[in-house]
């Protein structure tokens, strides 16, 4: 509404700036160590600049290592709805409708053959698997960590985590580091199966092919974005895959040294909400200059003429 000299008020158009794409469409981020605090918990800050990217128009996609039963009640928590990327990449699974795309699973006697090779080469090993969806139980051998952990099925006899079909093989070694023993996996059965490290005393054996960078390409498909499209974060070796795919790729500070030194950047730790403090950045509103000033209209003088 314009106001002439006159003192009549007539209608202009005033252009206004279209608003900029988001610099990604997608926001891929892992979740124990990354976007998780070490109580497991999502801070406050964090979820605000979740729901920044959001609003700019960006998609957040969850990519983590645990099987999709495992990380049910985090989506819940978050208020995730769409697809997420599960178990290192071998399932991608709904969260909105509670459903299982697809998954991938890991031959029992190639299972059995990655075992007998590596102890052969390193000794006796403690061993856990996960079992197939839906149930996903973690099977494991009496002395696979340093403490039994709520929901594991402790078994002495080996031959129990072979009873059922299996996405994941796990390994664990009393006396060699996890990065030695994810080495000598891969040098020996690197051919038939995938390895990756992503939990201290744990080394995970796959079916070939399997990362998150392959999951998360099969999602990318189903959704109709690019690597080009996506900021990824992450901490461990694992996420490599992750972030080799994406556009920009993110180690926090805690990240494994292999992971924070192909990263495109370094942000905080987890604990320090290192996932929010890029994206709000990334995702700031571009700041528009205020327009100058009207000037108030004068009234007319006495014999003056509009």
């Amino acid at each position: 509404m314009v106001t002439l000299r006159s003192g009549r008020v007539a209608w202009d158009t005033v252009p206004v700036p279209e608003a900029a794409p988001p610099p990604y469409r997608i926001v891929a981020t892992d979740l124990d160590g990354t976007l998780l605090r070490d109580d497991l918990t999502v801070s406050d800050r964090t979820r605000r600049a979740l729901a920044l990217a959001t609003r700019a128009g960006a998609h957040h996609l969850v990519v983590t290592g645990r099987p999709a039963a495992a990380c049910r009640e985090f989506l819940t928590g978050l208020g995730y709805r769409g697809i997420a990327v599960c178990g290192q990449g071998a399932q991608l699974y709904d969260a909105g409708a509670d459903r299982l795309i697809d998954s991938a699973r890991l031959d029992l006697d190639l299972a059995r053959s990655v075992v007998a090779r590596v102890e052969e080469a390193l000794g006796a090993l403690e061993l856990g698997v996960v079992t197939a969806p839906p149930e996903s139980r973690f099977k494991v051998t009496p002395r696979f960590g340093e403490r039994v952990r709520h929901g594991w099925d402790v078994t002495a006899d080996r031959a129990q985590l072979w009873s059922d079909p299996i996405d994941k093989l796990v390994l664990h070694h009393p006396e060699v580091p996890e990065d030695e023993l994810a080495g000598v996996t891969e040098k020996l059965c690197g051919d038939d199966v995938s390895v990756v490290h992503s939990v201290k005393g744990m080394v995970e054996v796959l079916p070939l092919g399997t990362t998150k960078g392959a999951g998360v390409a099969r999602a990318a498909r189903l959704l109709g974005f690019t690597g080009a499209d996506t900021i990824a974060f992450g901490d461990m070796p694992n996420d490599i895959p992750l972030l080799a795919w994406a556009g920009h790729g993110v180690a926090v500070a805690n990240a494994h040294p292999e992971l924070r030194a192909m990263a495109d950047e370094v942000a905080p730790g987890n604990e320090e909400d290192g996932v929010a403090a890029v994206l709000e950045r990334v995702f700031a509103a571009p700041r528009i200059p205020a327009p100058p000033p009207v000037p108030t209209p004068r009234a007319p003088r006495p014999g003056a003429h509009a």
